[in-house]
């Protein structure tokens, strides 16, 4: 039971970042997202990744690789947007 709900809850938390990541690659605009927090969501996820890794759970790896690709890609946006606007 405690695998099943840690599945569930990998898989909700992953799909609530396709919105953003996909709104971001059609828009291009990153003005309301603030550099700071996907810095830090991005580095959080990464060790949650190497934490996931380390004990061999299957649904924290799962979950922040993929999140952290929708999260990175909203990132680099992000840094290109400022880039562009300097």
């Amino acid at each position: 039971m405690t695998e099943i709900i840690g599945q569930i809850a990998a898989a909700l938390t992953t799909v609530s970042f396709l919105p953003q990541a996909i709104k971001t690659i059609r828009t291009k605009n990153t003005g309301g997202i603030s550099l700071t927090m996907y810095i830090i969501l991005c580095t959080g996820m990464l060790l949650w990744l190497v934490y996931g890794i380390r004990i061999q759970n299957k649904p924290i790896i799962y979950a922040n690789s993929v999140t952290s690709v929708f999260a990175l890609i909203v990132l680099i946006y992000k840094v290109k947007n400022l880039l562009k606007n300097r």
